[in-house]
């Protein structure tokens, strides 16, 4: 389908067909034969939201989770005092809104950080197919457990240590990322609210990595120096 649909700052692309999906080897219905994709799929919408555009919010009841298939997705939580703190980054391939199948409540807030597009799947479909091919089932025990992995990453690499190697980390860990999405370096804002440094702080590093050649931008590209940054990573 070619039609498209646009409202505010989110554009419906139409029923996605998966059986001809470009990135279906790395998103949630990898193992299942087009067979069994065959009329269960049709309800699955394929979305593009532009950057800084909420998808759902913390403490919303709904019925729907999200394969991403490219951009770039932050989770998020508020602290008691307003902050809001990134727990999660999500990358292609990755699924947010899983914990709604449990209780029909997410339990963060997802905004996309760039232009994102996602395949939004009913958990009715996933509900069915759950039942009928366990395939699919292991599949979404490898997405909890990835989950429960770059949950693991938020505390072990970009809480701990000293501001420079929590930035010189992430930025690591960002690229990492597919090499035709767009430039990765975080908002200052967002590198404050996932490393639990402040803004100011993020700013005057970011510069002077740039300063010192680790990092360069420039016609919406980003270049890293990856020994570099390592050797600033394991402070």
């Amino acid at each position: 389908m070619t039609t498209k649909a646009k409202c505010n700052d989110v554009t419906w692309k139409g029923h996605a067909d998966c059986s001809h999906c470009s990135v279906r080897h790395m998103v949630l219905f990898a193992n299942l034969a087009d067979a069994d994709l065959d009329g269960a799929l049709m309800p699955i919408e394929e979305m593009t939201y532009a950057p800084q555009t909420t998808l759902y919010r913390a403490g919303e009841r709904g019925d729907h989770v999200y394969t991403i298939r490219s951009g770039l997705l932050k989770l998020f939580q508020y602290l008691p005092n307003g902050t809001q703190r990134i727990v999660r980054l999500l990358r292609p391939g990755d699924v947010a809104g899983l914990e709604i199948l449990v209780n029909g409540t997410y339990h963060h807030g997802a905004v996309s950080i760039q232009a994102t597009n996602v395949c939004r799947i009913p958990t009715a479909v996933l509900k069915n197919l759950d039942q009928s091919k366990p395939q699919l089932h292991r599949e979404l025990m490898v997405r909890w457990q990835r989950s429960l992995d770059q949950a693991d990453d938020i505390i072990t690499l970009f809480s701990t240590g000293s501001s420079q190697a929590r930035v010189a980390r992430l930025l690591l860990h960002l690229g990492h990322l597919p090499a035709d999405t767009a430039c990765n370096l975080l908002s200052r804002e967002d590198m404050s609210a996932l490393l639990g440094i402040t803004v100011e702080t993020a700013s005057r590093t970011v510069a002077d990595f740039k300063r010192r050649g680790l990092v360069k931008t420039g016609n919406g590209q980003c270049e890293y120096d990856p020994a570099g940054l390592q050797e600033i990573a394991q402070d």
